[in-house]
């Protein structure tokens, strides 16, 4: 029962389309050309192939898959990407269920989690699984480098050439003299399709409710941004940064509501947050959750009085087979509170709207469901089961979304 259940919320917590989405990318006979799409049906091939033997006239550093090595050039961008949660894909969340899970199910959490072919066999040899390679790594495959996360290379490498957006510089050198023999350019790179490979099932992909579970790039489509040419990357990458916020980001948060409080003569108050900001639905996908909450504070009382709350979020049961509610935010779609104040309300009292938001709460509640289970569990898998739930449950900040003084004109 627990390893079956570990592989359900394998399922849930990769984001990753498991079914084929490179499929999702080939152009049908007789379309018109899609260079991008060309690139993209190629580039995120799965399984990705293993790099092979780097060129004779690499160097070490050149050769190295190792991401603090792509470091040594790529400052700002290897900095950033240490703050994002794609060098966390391989945390103690995913770590927990690989204990109990054969090689075949964790290699298809690893096309997303760690999808280089030399991250997968180094996972292998570390997991004594019966496919793993006799011998050690080469020497450009660091022995970290499986827990590494999404790396630069699993992006920007394959087969040892190197790839990436059109350079934005005037003078860019010939390959002949650039690091790692150059790099081949390509707009798919600012393409919001790029990031579809692991944030967007295909049609016949898993659903709850018939709703796809991961569904990003269709909500973006159906949104005002596509028309409007505003790619996954000008949000999550301003400026081709490498730290990608979203759903943990109070900024990003901030960014993606807009929020009205109004009151009437009679004292009814209605609190609402719209999705202004974000080119998908707020939240995204069912894992995240943020709890709306109007809120009086007067003097007297500096602890304030809960008047009304909400939840928005998609709400699925830990088996990942039913839907108990569905209140995400489409790009322009609003969620409205409604409070009465109390008869008498003193000068200088205020009302606020906040936000509680729980980034993994999905993964909270499904760690939990398995702590009951948890004691045929080898010590170690328990160890990071509890990690998985703590560092799940530290996620969660606090927002003051809006604030009103009565009595006087709306902030």
């Amino acid at each position: 029962m627990i390893r079956r259940r570990s592989i359900v919320l394998a399922a849930l917590l990769l984001v990753v389309g498991v079914v084929g989405v490179g499929a999702a990318w080939r152009l049908l006979p007789g379309t018109p050309s899609d260079p991008a799409g060309e690139f993209l049906a190629r580039h995120w091939q799965k399984p990705l192939a293993a790099q092979g033997a780097p060129p004779a006239n690499f160097s070490a550093l050149e050769a190295s898959l190792d991401p603090r090595n792509c470091g040594q050039c790529h400052v700002a961008q290897f900095e950033s990407w240490k703050q994002s949660l794609h060098s966390q894909t391989m945390g103690a969340g995913i770590l927990w269920q690989l204990q109990m899970m054969p090689q075949d199910d964790a290699n298809l959490c690893f096309d997303c989690h760690a999808p280089l072919a030399e991250q997968k066999a180094l996972m292998a040899r570390s997991h004594h699984w019966p496919a793993a390679p006799a011998t050690a790594p080469p020497a450009y495959v660091p022995q970290t480098l499986g827990h590494d996360g999404l790396v630069c290379a699993a992006c920007h490498v394959r087969e040892h050439a190197r790839f990436g957006p059109p350079s934005r510089s005037a003078s860019t050198p010939s390959p002949s003299q650039a690091p790692h023999g150059g790099f081949t350019a390509s707009s798919a790179f600012e393409d919001s399709r790029f990031c579809a490979t692991c944030h967007q099932f295909p049609d016949d992909g898993p659903r709850t409710a018939n709703k796809l579970r991961e569904d990003t790039l269709n909500q973006w489509r159906q949104s005002r941004y596509a028309a409007e040419g505003r790619s996954c990357q000008s949000c999550h990458m301003p400026d081709r940064e490498h730290r990608w916020p979203g759903i943990h980001s109070p900024e990003m948060v901030r960014s993606a509501l807009s929020t009205r409080i109004e009151v009437d003569a009679q004292g009814q108050v209605s609190a609402s947050v719209t999705n202004t900001g974000a080119g998908h639905s707020v939240p995204t996908y069912m894992v995240p959750k943020l709890h709306i909450e109007l809120w009086l504070i007067e003097a007297s009382s500096p602890l304030g009085t809960r008047l009304a709350q909400d939840t928005i979020g998609w709400d699925v049961d830990v088996s990942l087979q039913h839907e108990n509610f569905d209140t995400r935010l489409a790009p322009g779609a609003s969620r409205v509170l409604h409070a009465t104040l109390p008869a008498l309300v003193p000068n200088g009292a205020r009302l606020e709207l906040r936000a509680e938001v729980a980034p993994r709460e999905h993964y909270e509640r499904s760690f939990e469901s398995m702590l009951p289970r948890s004691a045929g569990m080898k010590p170690g898998v328990r160890r990071l089961l509890e990690q998985a739930i703590d560092e799940a449950r530290a996620t969660r900040y606090s927002l003051v979304l809006q604030r009103r003084d009565l009595l006087q004109p709306a902030s």
